[in-house]
């Protein structure tokens, strides 16, 4: 642990977001401070219900109240992009913020999200062929899973948005750092599907409060792998259809545990253990559903 994190009686640690309410990212950072037996307190502050204060002047107020670090979730991960004195090379990468270290009187910028997808794409799917890839979804979930998808060594990663434009802006981000001829923007996810090794769906298409395929599962090639982001509910309609077509799957849980665990050890300079922590992530989730089967055009 570094001088400032080791000499504390103890971490305050908090979230900002909208609509954080069932976050479970609380209970793994306990869990696993629990576990090391390192004292920590974690605090959300939820955008929905507290009185709006402009971000800059929250943060700064957070930190002036001995705040050690803070997890970023929507929206904010992009405004907070200038009140950074430093930026990793992932935060860079993929303009956004999902983790902020206080240290030295300095606020650091990290991005976790696509260390948490490459670990959990190594240990769900390892051993998978990976050499041609679609994503469908270029929001700002898409933009980790995208980097983390090339760096993971997919050399023709096809991106699939209902909005074009998103779909281009993201193929030009990721062209600052990759070989553009890796890269390609597709409009038909069914034809694109064609000759893929897998599929990732990064869009919001799957969660309860929008039910429904993001692409026809009849389009999914034969032994093609699906990967989900989306872990509320766990078993979406497309890991579910996907599964039945024999296709190796993996949900968005492990994404949630993996970049929750990078970013305790930013936070405090410690590897957690991950078993803590996933305990605690499954205790918090309801009970099983299954998602009807609805095309989502």
């Amino acid at each position: 642990m570094d001088t400032q994190a080791g000499t504390k009686a103890s971490l305050l640690i908090g979230l900002i977001g909208a609509g954080i309410a069932g976050s479970r990212t609380p209970a793994m950072h306990e869990a696993a401070a629990r576990a090391l037996g390192l004292p920590l307190v974690y605090r959300r502050i939820d955008l929905n219900t507290h009185a709006p204060i402009p971000l800059p002047d929250l943060l700064s107020q957070l930190e002036w109240m001995g705040f050690d670090g803070l997890n970023i979730t929507y929206p904010c991960k992009q405004e907070i992009l200038p009140l950074m004195d430093e930026l990793s090379q992932n935060a860079q990468g993929v303009s956004a913020v999902n983790t902020v270290v206080f240290r030295n009187g300095r606020r650091l910028g990290h991005n976790t999200d696509i260390w948490g997808f490459a670990e959990a794409f190594r240990r769900d799917l390892s051993g998978v062929q990976h050499r041609a890839v679609l994503q469908l979804g270029a929001g700002g979930a898409g933009a980790a899973t995208a980097f983390a998808l090339l760096g993971q060594g997919v050399i023709d990663l096809r991106i699939y948005d209902p909005m074009a434009d998103r779909s281009a802006a993201l193929a030009a981000q990721l062209s600052s750092q990759y070989d553009p001829a890796r890269i390609s923007v597709v409009t038909d996810p069914a034809q694109a599907a064609m000759g893929c090794d897998g599929i990732v769906n990064a869009s919001p298409v799957g969660m309860e409060k929008l039910p429904g395929l993001p692409m026809p599962v009849e389009a999914l090639p034969v032994g093609a792998w699906v990967a989900d982001i989306i872990y509320f509910p766990m078993q979406t309609a497309f890991i579910t259809a996907a599964k039945e077509r024999g296709s190796r799957v993996m949900n968005g849980a492990g994404m949630a545990l993996w970049q929750a665990v990078r970013a305790f050890s930013l936070f405090t300079d410690l590897d957690p253990d991950p078993d803590a922590m996933r305990a605690a992530f499954n205790a918090a989730l309801p009970a099983p559903t299954v998602q009807p089967a609805r095309m989502i055009s």
